[in-house]
């Protein structure tokens, strides 16, 4: 299991198209056989900060992931949105255990 927290920062005006185009990709990421989660959260006290939490299988789907259409859609479509370079940290899971997934 691999887990990435994608940390984005978008322009003033900007969230609601953030939300749409990236609610639509995790929607179609969470069918990929490599991902586990693919969580979106948006940070209460500044609106236009927000946080993906892809949880992959395995240290190859990420790859695979980023190969996709819908990824592919995604990125070109928020590019544009961004205030700065998205950026991501990769993390292992402690608890619950693996087995628990």
């Amino acid at each position: 299991m691999l887990i990435v927290h994608v940390f984005v920062h978008v322009n003033p005006g900007f969230a609601t198209a953030f939300k749409i185009a990236t609610t639509e990709n995790a929607q179609q990421s969470i069918q990929e056989p490599g991902i586990a989660r693919f969580d979106v959260v948006q940070e209460i006290d500044d609106p236009n900060r927000f946080l993906l939490v892809e949880t992959y299988k395995s240290e190859a789907a990420p790859a695979a992931h980023k190969e996709t259409a819908h990824y592919l859609k995604w990125r070109d479509t928020v590019a544009g949105m961004m205030a700065e370079p998205r950026r991501s940290v990769k993390y292992a899971p402690v608890f619950p255990s693996v087995e628990n997934w």
